[in-house]
């Protein structure tokens, strides 16, 4: 039995700080920043704590907690981690303590926009974190539908309030697409908790009730309902991750973003949408899932190439951070639809390794734009000669970016293409081209920014200071370690991954899952 409710504390914990921050005087800034970074480190302590008595080969969903909570509804608080869920609650709150240090000075990100209280940017920060939290752990449908659909709030502000000169319009556009993903959702939600109706205690948002009583028979879903709600649940978590061609809010809101935002969207916010296909579209409608699997695969695919190509153009450096992102999130979801267990792990883990080489990609061209004031590729050049841990930092994440073997994202990227292989051959040649693509993307921006003669405007540019420098060694440190050494966090994944392909044989007759699970 647990004696803290460790899950609970995860998420209250910086929903406390950021209370703690919202009361302090306007005229403590510096405090606040401490409180919030203080607030960071007692929930990683919490995470460490939560690794550690993980046990990768115990039941499926550890550290459960579970309270009554509408019983009208059938509906509970209840938490639990498996393994998928747990290196994301792992990524959650390590990436955050960096984000606030990168953070430290964000209110002069954009000079010419009207300064915004440092208060309530942190303290919108750490409710964005909370609500991850919840999301990545939540064992009840409803539960997770409120805080998926809650966190869009704080990250609205953040956008909206504290980015960029375009920030109102990328912040509109970011809520609109999301929140018609979310009322979709609703629909489905309210549909499920319907035909969950046969059961023999009554509707429910019971997450493991509900799939336990699919794979046993005991709850059999009309095809042509399941199909629908299949579509309900699949295209808010689409839109949120995103998947092509519901991905076009995605860089406006993060060239608008101030950096550390930016990366709290993309490398954390948006896995929600991921982990919410894998664990939900498939385990809740795999009939339904299997069916559309073909469909899936092929608008990842175009995600994939589509992503790279655009990168390629693009003359904005942010701009063209946030559309690799696009191409690398196709991946994930092709990982995800391949229903092998080579892919399953693949895409798990590529959420991890995406989140670490995004977040050091994208900080450390955050801090070169801080310093030179454009974001334009063509107004950099010669910047190794006067900042040479910045170019080595840059040249590192992005080579991770490309998937450079001896870097995290290879391993993933490397399992996805297996996994798929095997099921859809054309589907993952097809994604093999993005490694020339990115390469292409990669490296031509390498040597327009940071290569090439030191122009004058650019030799005024310092090298990474102290602060930063704490920020991107550790992630730098993470890309290679998770590079040559991937085995522990795959011991965590594996079971996980082998639990929902388990799953998936014993309510799929589909040949090509079934075929998949064996490998």
């Amino acid at each position: 039995m647990n004696t803290l409710p460790l899950l609970t504390l995860l998420w209250a914990v910086p929903v406390i700080g950021a209370a703690v921050i919202m009361a302090l005087p306007a005229q403590l800034p510096h405090l606040a920043k401490h409180i919030a970074l203080s607030t960071s480190l007692i929930v990683l302590a919490l995470v460490v704590v939560v690794t550690v008595g993980f046990d990768p080969n115990g039941e499926q969903y550890q550290f459960v907690e579970t309270v009554s909570w509408i019983p009208s509804l059938g509906a509970q608080y209840s938490l639990g981690v498996d393994g998928i869920g747990l290196v994301l609650v792992i990524l959650t709150g390590a990436l955050m303590p960096l984000l606030l240090v990168a953070a430290w000075n964000d209110e002069h990100t954009f000079p010419g926009t009207q300064k915004r209280p440092v208060h309530t940017y942190l303290a919108l920060m750490l409710l964005v974190q909370a609500m991850v939290m919840v999301t990545f752990t939540s064992l009840d449908i409803l539960l997770f539908y409120i805080f998926f659909e809650a966190m869009l709030i704080p990250m609205y502000f953040l956008i909206g309030g504290f980015g960029g000169p375009n920030r109102a319009a990328a912040a509109v556009k970011f809520l609109l697409y999301n929140l018609l993903g979310g009322l979709i959702m609703l629909a489905a939600v309210i549909g499920l908790f319907i035909v969950t109706a046969d059961l023999p205690g009554g509707s429910t948002f019971d997450f493991r009730a509900i799939t336990a009583a699919i794979a046993n028979g005991e709850l059999t879903i009309d095809s042509g309902v399941a199909k629908l709600l299949f579509l309900g649940f699949t295209f808010a978590f689409a839109v949120k991750a995103p998947l092509w061609p519901f991905h076009t809010w995605l860089p406006g809101a993060a060239v608008q973003a101030t950096p550390a935002s930016a990366v709290l969207m993309m490398a954390i916010v948006d896995k929600v949408g991921t982990f919410a296909m894998l664990r939900y579209s498939l385990q809740l409608f795999p009939d339904a899932a299997a069916y559309f699997t073909p469909i899936i695969i092929t608008l990842a695919v175009i995600g994939i190439i589509y992503g790279a190509i655009l990168a390629i153009g693009q003359t904005d450096i942010m701009r063209l951070i946030a559309y690799t992102s696009i191409s690398h999130f196709g991946f994930i979801i092709l990982g995800i639809f391949a229903m092998t267990h080579q892919s399953h792990a693949g895409a798990a883990l590529y959420m991890v390794n995406h989140g670490i080489a995004t977040a050091a990609l994208f900080l450390t061209a955050g801090f070169l734009v801080s310093r030179r004031g454009t974001r334009a590729i063509a107004d950099f050049g010669g910047i190794q000669k006067v900042a040479p841990i910045m170019a080595a930092s840059f040249l590192i994440a992005g080579l991770a970016t490309l998937s450079l073997p001896g870097l995290a994202p290879f391993i993933s990227e490397f399992l996805v293409l297996i996994g798929t292989f095997g099921n859809y051959p054309v589907a993952a040649i097809f994604a093999t081209t993005t490694f020339v693509l990115a390469a292409i993307y990669i490296l031509w921006t390498y040597q327009r920014v940071m290569t090439g003669p030191l122009t004058k405007a650019n030799d005024t540019v310092t090298d990474l200071r102290p602060r930063e420098i704490t920020v991107v060694v550790p992630l730098i440190a993470a890309l290679i370690v998770l590079g040559v050494f991937p085995k522990p966090a795959l011991d965590v994944i594996n079971p996980a991954v082998a639990t929902v392909l388990t799953t998936l044989e014993t309510t799929v007759a589909d040949g090509n899952a079934t075929g998949g699970a064996s490998q």
